[in-house]
Formats: C-alpha cells, structure tokens, sequence
C-alpha cells in the first residue's frame, strides 16, 4: 500500500498522484456478492435534485459487504484483497470453512492466507470481530455497531479507527476517529483493528475530471453567482461583512444541526469540546 508520483507530461499530471495497488491480489470481484447499482444522479422519486454536486461517475456494481459478521464461531480464510469503486478502503474476500463467501473490511495488517473469526472467544487481531464486553480497554476497533444486531454503522471509511476508552456496565465507552466520546451497549460488535488504506487522505486527485469519473460534479462559490440565486451573489468587487450561508440562508459554518434528542445522553464528550 503505496502512493505513486506521475511523470508530468501535463500540468495536471505535475501534481497528480495515485495508488500503486500492491496490496490488491484479485482483480475480478465475485459475482455472487455483487448487486446492480443504478445511479440516481442526487434525485429524489419525484426527478427533484435533493443533493447538489452529484451526478454522473463511473458505471460500477455494488459489492454486498457482511457488516453484521453474524456467523459466530465459523473460521474463514483470507481469499484476495480487492478494489472497491464504493467505499475509499479495500475490502477482504473471505471463505468460511463450510464454503461460503463474504466480503469484509480490510483493516491494517489483514493478509492473504490469515484465519478471521467473528466470535466472543476470538484473539485480538485484526479482522476478527467480537462483543464490545469482550475486548480489552484500549483496543483499537472499526466497523463497530450502534444497535446490537444491526451490523456497523461507525468507523468504516479508510483509516478510521476508534478506541474502546473504558467499560461501565451494560455501556462501553468508545472514542471516534472525531474525538467525541460515545456510550454504545457492551453487546454490540465491533471489528479489530484499524481500517486499512490509509493513504487515502494523502491523495492529491489532480484534475477535475478524476472527480467527475467518481461522480463528483463541480460546485460555484456563492459570491460568484448573481443575488437572485444566493445570498451572497451580487456587489461590485469582493465584499465584507458575509457571513457564510447556503443558497437558502441556513447557517454553514459553526451552525450546530443535531436534533437528535434520543441519544443525547449517549454523548459523553463532545467532538468539538476541549477537555474530559
């Protein structure tokens, strides 16, 4: 796992770099664990643009990944490592003993050949997945669930990793990747290990059609446009004193969103909070 230099035979190939994918060992994906992916282009069923700066991107399937890791106390060996066009880290092929194939998260140090197991009795290491009553404190962990039996929901992307900080009852108390501290039940699972690829944030992409090949469509600064269509549209010159808003007035910057009242009490530290 690599980051590779261009020769500059452009001005956007100077600065451009990629992966050299040698951690990769299968180039086809299995097709039983694959799913047609229809892109929507950020519309809702009603041909509305809900999300704006999205659209077109490679056509690709959708590769169906056993986040819930439900089969307990059945080993599996590490097929191949594979390139997901869906998600910023690799995934593993993984082959039960009974014959059965899953993909899973690759985190670090996950090879070719390794035995992974999701069971309460499994060793630490990366891939296997147990209960968060299971694991010691201070445990690096991902793919980790919110609701027992729902499969993860948190630390999934490339190089995320969280910490199990302590254990409290029928609560545990896990650090995310943002900082915040969080109570999540002590029977959810969660995975070992850090998530792999973790060059991904080290990517300078280069040009503006590399995002559009990942369906990124490009967006206009609010002070570019004309008054009628934003806020901050208009004036002669640069003006002062703006405060930043999306084109329909709300807040963008330090305006806090969260409404969830439900699981306030799961929050033990704030992500943007200094100190315990």
């Amino acid at each position: 796992m690599g980051i590779r230099n261009f020769r500059p035979t452009t001005a956007a190939r100077r600065a451009m770099t990629g992966f050299d994918f040698k951690e990769i060992t299968k180039d086809k994906p299995e097709k039983s664990l694959t799913a047609p992916l229809k892109r929507k282009g950020a519309r809702n069923n009603t041909g509305m643009i809900t999300v704006r700066h999205q659209g077109g991107g490679h056509k690709r399937r959708y590769r169906l990944i056993d986040f819930k890791r439900a089969k307990t106390d059945v080993a599996a060996t590490v097929v191949g490592i594979e390139y997901d066009p869906n998600r910023t880290c690799r995934i593993a092929l993984i082959s039960y003993v009974d014959g059965s194939k899953a993909y899973i998260l690759a985190p670090v140090g996950l090879n070719v050949g390794d035995t992974v197991i999701s069971s309460e009795t499994a060793d630490i290491k990366p891939g296997n997945c147990k209960p968060l009553s299971a694991i010691p404190a201070g445990t690096t962990i991902h793919n980790i669930e919110l609701r027992p039996g729902k499969g993860g929901q948190v630390c999934r992307g490339a190089g995320a990793a969280a910490v199990l900080v302590a254990k409290l009852g029928q609560y545990c108390q896990v650090r995310l990747p943002s900082g915040e501290v969080r109570q999540i039940l002590s029977n959810c699972k969660a995975s070992i290990g850090q998530v792999g690829n973790t060059d991904n944030e080290n990517i300078n992409w280069g040009k503006a059609g590399r995002k559009r090949w990942k369906g990124v469509r490009p967006s206009v600064r609010g002070m570019a446009m004309n008054p009628v269509d934003h806020p901050l549209g208009g004036g002669e010159g640069v003006g002062k004193g703006h405060h930043p808003v999306t084109p329909w007035g709300q807040p963008s910057k330090g305006y806090k969103t969260r409404h969830n009242k439900r699981t306030d009490s799961m929050i033990i530290r704030r992500r943007n909070s200094k100190g315990m």
